[in-house]
């Protein structure tokens, strides 16, 4: 019997997010909450069952739910939504696509979602309500704080620590062994050498 789950965000990334979901076969969809759709429209497959200020008569349906909202310039958007969830009682799974390979030895943290081909090597740990996206490389020994978004096809090599609510724009590589910090933003395509601060934007 699946589990019933309800999805938060109907953007692009949602979309994903679902794609992601229905291949593990585990999950039940009741239904999509946004803030801007109309309750009862549809998207793609699935209806629109209420806003954020639904979510507590909602949980009496669904003890599980997915964040399913992007991050890419904001992430305290994920988070605040992350805290609201956990305060009203939700179970957020972790999920890993079918098509992931993550190391029996890694630790990924509750409401992270890894998509389709993504690599979590050995000893690595990512923090909760993280997004590692389609095709991104988590090498070994990595540390990767909660709230923090590694997108399609980075590369983050060994031993490097990433702060909480970060960005790692498409394609970037990490160097192996630095560390950056907490609520940075690294464009798309960087090759990052060096360590950086907290709050660093490389745009």
């Amino acid at each position: 019997m699946k589990d019933i789950i309800i999805i938060i965000g109907a953007g692009g990334h949602s979309r994903s997010a679902i794609d992601t979901l229905n291949g593990l076969n585990k999950y039940k969809i009741l239904g999509i909450v946004d803030n801007e759709l109309e309750v009862g429209s549809v998207v793609g497959e699935h209806t629109i069952i209420g806003s954020d200020s639904d979510l507590k008569k909602l949980q009496l349906l669904s003890a599980n739910a997915l964040i399913a909202v992007g991050q890419i310039k904001n992430p305290f958007i994920r988070s605040e939504l992350y805290q609201q969830l956990k305060d009203l009682g939700f179970n957020l799974p972790t999920v890993i696509s079918h098509t992931a390979t993550v190391s029996d030895s890694a630790k990924i943290g509750d409401g992270t979602i890894i998509m389709n081909g993504a690599i979590i090597n050995a000893g690595a740990k990512v923090g909760s309500n993280c997004i590692i996206n389609t095709g991104a490389i988590v090498e070994h020994d990595v540390k990767i704080g909660d709230n923090t978004h590694i997108s399609t096809n980075s590369v983050i090599n060994g031993d490097v620590s990433i702060g909480s609510s970060t960005f790692i724009g498409s394609g970037s590589v990490i160097r192996n062994g630095i560390s950056i910090g907490n609520e940075c933003i690294v464009s798309m395509g960087s090759i990052i050498f060096k360590s950086i601060n907290d709050g660093v934007k490389t745009l």
